[in-house]
């Protein structure tokens, strides 16, 4: 078995399947704002998915965690159905203004393609671990034009515990090819970040961002909180999953309408990318956390990644008010922090902050991806994930509120 040709095989379609995603979104989101009307389709939208996941592979409905499943347990192959109806679903909440991501389709439509080859070639149970977890690092590295966190990630959420050596060289593969494939051979391009402010190594500059990692840990926290609190309020309305999707996209018509929610439509990037530039006094990272949380615990699809960084790199921005560091620099560390907290995965974040914002402040986020980390609580946004938040006893929400009750 020649794993290098696999890797190839593996990473051009990852590639080219983000590539297609990729200009797919930029394209319905276009829509979506020009008809700013549209959020009136959310449950006829919401219709259309439940249905959706009802008459295709039951498994599907359970998204990144059904390869985490896969990962350990080996049970089934992973229908390659899963490929259309997440790309299908995730264009559709996108399109109707739903607040949601793009990772969790490219590492499904990925992961699903490169499971594929299980069913043609005699794999043992260690090769197929490796086959799922190139399919992550091939998906997260062209989705968001960052391979070496992508390779990363994939061995961190799932090999945290036991990290095999025989697995690294093919993530790493596949996911720089992955990358050169949508980057270079489709030419897609990825959102682009810089740093102009220059902080200096100082004790008072290493307690201010510990602080500030507090929060963004909190937040991380915060944001899985409300993900299982709509979960089981949303399963407690119906346990229908193709109505279920129909009452949520109700109560956001509703929120949409009485509110003006259009910036928390879908990724979010402009919020993004004005957060390091502008002061902003609102806590538009709670509401996304809120709206985010909401729209897929209802059955809407998309991934958490990106409303993560839109979280983190706003929150950053408000504690701009009372942390007297570069604006900048708290929304870059907010960006990665959180998705560090959520994820569980602090060398991937940080793999994410060099390849986005260099190397000049790299200790910095590193300090504040293991800071959020611990101060996330155990539950992350993948449940199936091995962690070490698993094994230490932390302050949690959940805690706080039992405390008070």
């Amino acid at each position: 078995m020649n794993w290098t040709i696999i890797c190839c095989i593996i990473g051009i379609l990852s590639g080219t399947s983000s590539a297609i995603f990729l200009l797919s979104l930029d394209y319905v989101s276009q829509l979506q704002s020009q008809f700013s009307w549209i959020y009136l389709f959310l449950p006829i939208g919401g219709l259309f998915i439940g249905y959706m996941y009802f008459i295709g592979p039951k498994e599907a409905s359970d998204g990144n965690n059904i390869i985490l499943k896969e990962f350990k347990n080996g049970n089934s192959k992973i229908s390659i159905l899963m490929a259309p109806m997440v790309y299908l679903g995730t264009l559709i909440t996108h399109l109707l203004g739903g607040s949601a991501g793009r990772e969790g389709t490219a590492v499904q439509m990925s992961t699903s393609i490169a499971d594929q080859f299980s069913r043609f070639v005699n794999f043992n149970s260690t090769d197929r671990k490796i086959l799922l977890c190139i399919g992550i690092s091939g998906g997260f590295a062209s989705v968001f034009g960052t391979p070496i966190a992508g390779a990363i990630f994939a061995l961190e959420i799932l090999t945290f515990q036991k990290f095999p050596y025989k697995f690294i060289i093919p993530s790493f593969i596949t996911a720089f090819i992955a990358h050169f494939c949508c980057t270079y051979l489709w030419n897609v391009g990825h959102s682009e970040y810089h740093l102009f402010s220059h902080t200096p190594i100082t004790i008072n500059n290493l307690l201010l961002i510990i602080l500030a990692s507090i929060s963004f840990g909190f937040a991380a926290q915060l944001f899985a909180f409300f993900a299982n609190l709509f979960s089981t309020f949303a399963k407690a309305i119906t346990q229908n999953n193709v109505i279920k999707p129909v009452i949520g996209g109700l109560i956001l018509v509703v929120l949409y309408t009485a509110f003006n929610c259009k910036a928390y439509y879908g990724l979010g990037l402009k919020g993004i990318e004005t957060s390091f530039f502008i002061p902003l006094r609102d806590m538009n990272f709670l509401i996304k956390i809120l709206l985010t949380t909401f729209t897929l615990a209802f059955g809407f699809k998309g991934g958490e990644v990106t409303p993560l960084f839109y979280i983190g790199a706003t929150l950053g921005n408000y504690l701009f008010q009372w942390i007297p560091l570069p604006l900048d620099l708290l929304a870059a560390l907010g960006f990665v922090a959180v998705f560090a907290g959520a994820t569980h995965s602090v060398f991937a974040s940080s793999a994410m902050a060099f390849e986005l914002f260099g190397i000049e402040h790299l200790h910095y986020f590193i300090i504040a991806c293991f800071i959020a980390n611990l101060f996330s609580g155990k539950r992350g946004i993948y449940e199936s994930q091995d962690s070490f938040m698993q094994k230490i006893k932390f302050p949690s929400i959940e805690k706080l509120f039992k405390l008070r009750n």
